[in-house]
Order: structure tokens, then sequence, then C-alpha cells
């Protein structure tokens, strides 16, 4: 996988570290005020996923078709910050491994812990497993993380059997 540094993918990277860093602070201060981060940012992040899932599913014709969720999914900037590879890509399968993320990027800066990476990452992907819950034919699930210490997010959405 060639490393993309394009001036557009360099400047969405700095806008979604940035964003990162916003939730890492938020959060901190959160738990310094004695409040836990899943009894509320879960939530959210799902919400947030919830109201993206809606958006990709207006825009297909049929929103149980796997070939069409590919399609709207993520745009040819997202593919190129998240380092994007199509593992595959069928009627029933959609598997992607991302080789970057920029959210680990700006925890690592902030010298977050690696246990509060690999929970902060957990949390933000409730944003995909949120657009995903808005297909009733698909699921999501997540296998190895960068925030882990792989090589790649394995992001995986299938039809339902």
């Amino acid at each position: 996988m060639t490393e993309n540094t394009s001036p557009i993918t360099t400047e969405v990277r700095k806008a979604i570290e940035h964003r990162a860093t916003w939730m890492y602070l938020l959060l901190k201060e959160a738990r310094e005020r004695g409040l836990e981060w899943d009894d509320f940012a879960r939530e959210a992040i799902r919400n947030t996923g919830s109201i993206h899932g809606l958006l990709k599913k207006e825009k297909m014709a049929d929103p149980s078709s796997m070939e069409e969720f590919q399609t709207v999914f993520a745009g040819e900037t997202s593919r190129g910050v998240f380092e994007m590879e199509i593992v595959k890509e069928d009627h029933d399968s959609y598997h992607l491994d991302f080789h970057y993320c920029p959210l680990v990027n700006a925890w690592q800066k902030l010298e977050a812990s690696p246990e509060d990476i690999e929970h902060l990452c957990d949390i933000a992907m409730d944003g995909d497993r949120g657009v995903a819950g808005e297909f009733d034919e698909f699921e999501f699930s997540l296998g190895t993380t960068i925030a882990e210490g792989d090589s790649v997010c394995q992001i995986r959405f299938d039809k339902r059997k």
C-alpha cells in the first residue's frame, strides 16, 4: 500500500486529528470529573453513525444492496485519508483494511496511554456500528486495529444470513 500524501489528504487528516484531539480532551476531562466514558460517549458516537447511516441510505435506490452500499460508504478522499484497501467486495461482503488512522495518530501525539487509545478507538468505531445499524440486512464487525498495535484496522460489513 502506497502512502497517500496529496495536499487534500494531508488537510483532511489534520482536520480529523483536530477532532480526535477534541474527543480525547473532552473524555479526559469527563473522567477527571468522575464520569465513565462508556456511560455517555458510546451512545453519542453511535448516534452520529446512525445519522450518517441514514444519509447513506437516502442515496441508495436499494438499501439492501451490498454493491450499492459499497458506492456510498466512503468517497475517494476518505479512502485516501485512511489508506483503505478493498480486501473483499461482492454481493454479500464489503471488507476493508485501513492502513492509516489519523485518530490514533492524534491520540499518540497527545501521549494517551495505549489502553486509552484502544478504548478511544473502540468508542470511535461505534460510529461505524451506528452506520451499519441503519441497514437491517448488514452487520458490522471489527477485526484487528491500529490502536491495538496491528498494521491495519479490519473493517467488515457483511449481509446477514
